[in-house]
Formats: C-alpha cells, structure tokens, sequence
C-alpha cells in the first residue's frame, strides 16, 4: 500500500500523524510512505530522520495526496485540501463531521473512502484512536484553566489550590467520560474543589469512590449545570456523543453570569462545543486539541499495518 503524510495546515496544529518510528515499521512490513517535507518539524521530527526511517520526501501536500492511496492526517481537511480528493482514495484522520456539512459535502462528491478516528470503535464498543488524545486533553484543559486564572493573562489572579488562609479555585468539569475523568484526576490533585457533572450515575458513584468524596459528583439538571456554572472559577467542557454534535449544556446567560476573569476551556469544541458562546473579553474560552504525536501513533500504527488485509 503507498501510505501519504501531509503536513497539517490548520491553525496552531503542530501534530504530525505519523513519527519516523511509525514509517520505519510500515516501510518495514513492506508498504510505502510519502511524507511532505517539513511535516514532523513542528513536532520535533525533521525530514532527515524520516528519510532514513524509509520515507519518500514530498515537495508539497498536493504531491503526497497524489501519490498516495491512503492518506493519514491528524486534523480534518481544509477546504483548500478538498480538491485532492479522489475516488478510490481513504482518509484516516480525525474528521469531526458534525460540525462541518462542507466537509462532509466534499467527501461525498469526491468518492474518497473516509474513516474518523473518533468513531473507530473496537469490539469491547471503545474509541481506541480517540481514548488517548482525551486523556492528554482532559489534563491540559486544567493546566491551561489554571495558567489562565493568572492575573498577568487576563483571570482573576486566584490559585488553583489556594493557600493557608485562602478557598482554592472551584473548578466545574461537564462531562465525566476519559476527557472529563482526566481533567478531574489533574484538578483534585492541584488542590482545587471540584464538581463534575454527568448523565450516567454509574461513572458519578465510580468517581465518589475513587476519590472518596473529595469531588462533587451531580446528576446533569439544567438547574443545577446552570447554578455552579457561573459560581465557577474553571469549567471544562468534556461533553462528547460519538458522531453527533455536542450538546450545548451552558447558554449565554449562563455565561454572563460568571465572575471577569473566569476561564472556560471547552474540549468539545471540535464536535460543535458545549456552550453558546458570547464575545465577553474578562472570560476566555479556549479550545485544547487532543494532541500528542506519540500517543497517537501507538493505536494507529498497528491499524496500518493490517492494511495489506483490508486493501488490495
């Protein structure tokens, strides 16, 4: 199979869907792979280590697409990849479809074969590709939250553990599936009072136990979402249903309730996001992509190298 990897073109994306060791196994087991030049620098690869992994060096992403008969990114296309599709071509990638209909109108009108690493489920009904980039989310949404708590970016100058003498931060996490659990996991452990909120009672009593009553666990009523929300120093959007858009659970009158300086880190928001947002400076909503390359890789790898079974 003749394997292709783009570099990613979307804004602050410096993931590269493939490492030098990836290429070097699937060269090994007997496939091709073209590789832009420059895609792994802003992961710390460059081109010489891919090249002496195996890899052939890509002038451009156009070349690689043309090449290729299946192309690995990490992010969804943009519209200015959109003409490199062709049928009889797959695209593995993180797609997020229910937020982009142009996307999803592209791949139908060119034939490619798409397959989201977020719907990819294995025989237990987990998201393998998608479970360790929400474990690294989760844990980074609470230390960005908590960077941007810093009265030098703009927060309400608190710390998240508090003091002697001080309340810690409140920190309301929405959702406690793996982006949620992790983000707790980070918060409960720099000190914070957390609350998190989930429809399966089931995942709220796992987390009362583990912490043994250290967080908050409560049912998912709108009342209840809407009254800590905005009493919130953090709060993590972890909301997520596989290939839908993610409901939106906080409003803007929700969020014009909340203190200036206040931080919301919203994971979901490549499934749509959790919240209507409102253009108000003193909260700053972010957005934390499920990174890591070499996470990444470890469930995609093995996949890819089962491709002489699934394509001819």
């Amino acid at each position: 199979m003749i394997i292709g990897v783009p570099k990613e073109i979307k804004d602050h994306e410096y993931r590269v869907s493939m490492t030098p060791e990836g290429v070097q196994t699937l060269c090994a087991a007997g496939h091709v792979v073209w590789v832009e030049k420059a895609a792994g620098e802003g992961s710390g690869f460059p081109d010489e280590a891919y090249r002496k992994a195996g890899a052939r060096l890509a002038s451009s992403g156009g070349e690689v697409f043309q090449e290729a008969e299946l192309i690995v990114k990490v992010k969804e296309p943009l519209p200015v990849e959109y003409p490199f599709f062709r049928s009889g071509q797959t695209l593995f990638t993180f797609l997020h479809l229910a937020a982009s209909e142009g996307l999803v109108r592209a791949l139908l009108d060119s034939g490619v074969t798409a397959i989201a690493y977020e719907t990819t489920e294995s025989k237990d009904h987990t998201f393998p590709m998608l479970r360790p980039m929400s474990e690294i989310a989760g844990r980074m949404a609470v230390q960005v939250g908590a960077h941007y708590l810093e009265r030098s970016q703009g927060g309400r100058g608190i710390l998240l553990s508090g003091v002697p003498g001080v309340a810690p931060a409140t920190v309301v996490v929405l959702g406690a599936g793996i982006v949620g659990t992790a983000a707790v996991r980070v918060a409960i452990g720099m000190g914070a009072r957390v609350t998190v909120f989930n429809l399966d009672l089931s995942r709220l009593q796992y987390l009362d136990e583990l912490y043994q009553g250290r967080v908050v666990t409560r049912a998912a009523h709108q009342a209840w979402i809407d009254e800590d929300v905005a009493q919130a120093d953090v709060v993590v959007g972890a909301v997520m249903m596989p290939g839908a858009r993610a409901p939106r659970v906080v409003s803007r009158a929700v969020v014009s309730r909340m203190r200036s300086g206040s931080v919301i880190v919203d994971v979901s928001v490549d499934q749509g996001d959790v919240l209507k947002r409102r253009n108000r400076p003193p909260i700053r909503i972010l957005s934390i992509p499920s990174t890591a390359c070499f996470t990444m890789a470890s469930p995609t790898c093995p996949a890819l190298c089962l491709g002489h079974r699934l394509w001819p």
